[in-house]
């Protein structure tokens, strides 16, 4: 009898332990995210573009099979750091209708498909600018605040992972494909440097707004994209190299960006976190990964195709999108997320784990 009495104290005395350890081991209660398609999970299913993936073959390997607004076959990489952190599998997306402050009190996405940081970016395909995302977020502040109350609020904003990942689209969408516009205005390094000054703004704006831990997102190899090397036919269809190069000369910078903010803005911790190396590995050395196909995309022809040309009945799309590194001519599939996500996580975000 005493024996049971001790076990049942020791089992109580474990149980609390293992509660007061979550709670203290627990230092990211909440992932809040800005940016682009990268990181969209249906905002743009609630606005008027084209810029959109709410239909099937998008999502064919989501739970239940359903197109949710992720551009890829699957979950993106904010939904596998949400679970790295302990949070919950997928990030859901502000706009949606069908998830309240309850759900998002632990993680939300802003992101637009389509957007950049540049205004004139957003405007291209008509989708929500990186001011309006930040717009949102006070308006979730507000949500929040009545939902915990003042001090829980803060506290959950003050400790909560800010995610940034935007930038290409600046690139891709408007500075090379628009001649007359950005690049009538900017060298491409003025450009970077623009972009730049949009980035130092919004950091210090969300700082200013009680966040505390940030990452900064960096540029993939944007000339590997499926759509930059089936149009690069004087290269032989290979990595366009300008392209990659700009990649790592902005990402140089943004880098260069962290250290300044690090040291200007007390007790922020902003960490730069860069998918450029992992991505250009798998590219080059697919096997080691276990895909075999990098120049081409899973869905439809895998060349030009993205969004409302990633077609379910184009006889083209591939049958296992795991052998793939792109989905569509511009997006990783699912298992390319979750090896970049798992690589940023290990190689930068662990300091807040």
């Amino acid at each position: 009898m005493e024996y049971m009495y001790n076990t049942t104290i020791c089992l109580l005395l474990l149980t609390q332990f293992l509660i007061l350890f979550a709670e203290i081991s627990a230092k990211v209660p909440a992932i809040i995210v800005f940016g682009d398609s990268s990181v969209d999970a249906g905002n743009n299913n609630q606005i008027p573009t084209i810029a959109r993936s709410n239909f099937q073959p998008y999502g064919r390997d989501f739970k239940g099979g359903k197109p949710t607004g992720r551009f890829s076959n699957g979950r993106i990489t904010t939904d596998f750091i949400a679970e790295a952190f302990g949070l919950k599998p997928i990030i859901p997306a502000y706009l949606d209708p069908s998830y309240k402050i309850s759900d998002f009190a632990t993680g939300v996405t802003f992101a637009s498909a389509g957007t950049g940081y540049d205004n004139a970016t957003s405007s291209v395909l008509s989708v929500i600018p990186l001011w309006k995302e930040l717009e949102y977020y006070k308006e979730y502040q507000k949500k929040l605040r009545n939902y915990l109350g003042e001090s829980e609020a803060n506290k959950r904003i003050s400790e909560a992972l800010h995610i940034m990942s935007l930038g290409t689209n600046d690139f891709l969408e408007n500075y090379y494909s628009l001649p007359g516009g950005r690049q009538s205005q900017f060298s491409v390094t003025s450009y970077e440097d623009y972009l730049i000054g949009i980035a130092r703004s919004f950091i210090n704006s969300l700082y200013g707004l009680g966040a505390r831990k940030i990452s900064l997102g960096g540029l993939p190899p944007m000339g590997c994209l499926p759509l930059e090397r089936a149009t690069n036919i004087m290269g032989g269809n290979g990595c366009r190299e300008k392209y990659n190069n700009v990649s790592v000369e902005f990402n140089n910078k943004l880098k260069k960006l962290t250290v300044e903010l690090n040291k200007e803005l007390s007790g922020i911790k902003l960490v730069f976190s860069n998918p450029y190396n992992v991505l250009l590995h798998i590219i080059r050395k697919p096997t080691l990964y276990g895909f075999e196909v990098t120049s081409v995309a899973c869905c439809a022809t895998g060349i030009f195709e993205m969004g409302y040309a990633c077609n379910r009945n184009n006889l083209f799309t591939c049958t296992d999108a795991n052998k793939y590194v792109f989905w569509d001519a511009f997006h990783p599939t699912q298992k390319t997320n979750s090896i970049v996500s798992n690589y940023v996580v290990k190689k930068v975000l662990a300091e807040f784990l």
